[in-house]
């Protein structure tokens, strides 16, 4: 069992750091009123499309569509740290922690106020989504990580 996740404190984030507000909506949640796992990936999903085209210059649809660019998870890992509620804003922060040949591994912790709600971790495979394996870093998308990782810090 891997160790649990520990997102950095709210405070502690860097003015260069990209954090997307979500509302939680009914349709994120269960009977009970509160997210639905499965749904929280959904959201970070999102989070990611807006960062890649906001922040990286680099439209996700545009990766996906028509340079044939894959960006699956080879790796998804979250700790609910405490339960997100319907009408709840919960903000998500985009870390990078690693660049590597065929990958990028982010954190993605998300704060009701302060308080740590989420903290996720999703490694992105970059594939040819026509031959189904996986290729290198694209070079544009790779110095475009590199710069958000220098400025977030």
């Amino acid at each position: 069992m891997s160790e649990r996740l520990v997102p950095p404190a709210r405070a502690s984030l860097s003015s260069g750091v990209h954090v997307a507000p979500v509302k939680i909506r009914f349709s994120h949640c269960d009977p009970a009123g509160i997210v639905y796992y499965a749904r929280w990936f959904d959201m970070l999903n999102g989070v990611l499309e807006d960062f890649f085209g906001a922040v990286l210059a680099l439209p996700y649809d545009v990766l996906i569509r028509d340079r044939r660019i894959g960006l699956g998870y080879g790796q998804a890992h979250a700790d609910y740290l405490k339960p997100g509620l319907m009408g709840d804003v919960v903000d998500f922060a985009v870390l990078v922690e690693r660049i590597g040949g065929a990958s990028i591994r982010l954190l993605l912790p998300g704060y009701r106020g302060e308080e740590p709600v989420i903290a996720a971790r999703l490694v992105i495979v970059t594939t040819d989504l026509d031959a189904h394996k996986a290729i290198p870093v694209p070079d544009d998308l790779r110095t475009a990580m590199h710069n958000y990782q220098e400025r977030s810090r």
